[in-house]
């Protein structure tokens, strides 16, 4: 398993008045995720152009900090459970920092 930092980028596009709900929820994952012994950071960002879009970046320490925090009970039941069926579209990156 890799040991060396993970950045996860996720683009979220929520369904048209949804974007209440899901940012109320959106902020106590933050504050969970914040707080897992792994995790890095946890920001997000709404864009310019469309408010119903929200972009995440997330640092973890390792592979295994990730998958953490995938299976904790805040994110299934939270984001799993309850904002994704709010979202029009949900687009995840994770990968790793170019070093040049």
């Amino acid at each position: 398993m890799n040991t060396k930092p993970v950045y996860v980028f996720a683009k979220w596009q929520i369904k048209p008045g949804s974007f209440d709900n899901v940012s109320a929820l959106l902020a106590e994952v933050a504050a969970k995720s914040r707080e897992e012994k792994g995790n890095l950071f946890y920001n997000a960002y709404q864009s310019s152009s469309d408010p119903n879009t929200i972009v995440l970046s997330e640092g973890y320490t390792d592979e295994a900090a990730v998958e953490e925090h995938r299976n904790s009970t805040h994110f299934q039941t939270l984001v799993i459970k309850q904002i994704v069926p709010e979202l029009e579209n949900r687009e995840v990156i994770v990968s790793a920092q170019l070093n040049f």
